[in-house]
């Protein structure tokens, strides 16, 4: 079940980061709600991640967590800010992918 917590943490980092690209594309009342998104996102990631780190190791559960933020937050990127793609960007993104399966294989 903390891994599922775990996981649930990771994407609502991914909302976190979407949420402060937006407030930099808006203004006023738009940029407000989009800073407020992004407190609720991170309060909530936080949260969770507390949650499971009280039986994972805090190591991996670290790692995995951030994994996670840096992997959907380059592909938010990439598909939703335009930011490039390049192969490089890519391969590194599948070699931390690979990283994060490899440590919650490793973890008891």
């Amino acid at each position: 079940m903390n891994w599922i917590l775990l996981i649930i943490a990771g994407l609502f980092e991914v909302a976190f980061a979407f949420c402060l690209g937006k407030a930099k594309e808006t203004t006023g009342t738009e940029m407000i709600i989009w800073y407020a998104a992004f407190l609720l996102a991170l309060s909530i990631s936080m949260g969770l991640l507390i949650r499971a780190t009280q039986t994972l190791p805090i190591g991996t559960a670290y790692a995995v967590w951030t994994g996670i933020g840096a992997v959907g937050t380059a592909l938010i990127g990439i598909l939703i800010f335009k930011e490039p793609v390049t192969f490089l960007r890519l391969f590194f993104l599948t070699t931390l992918i690979g990283s994060i399966i490899g440590l919650k294989a490793v973890s008891h």
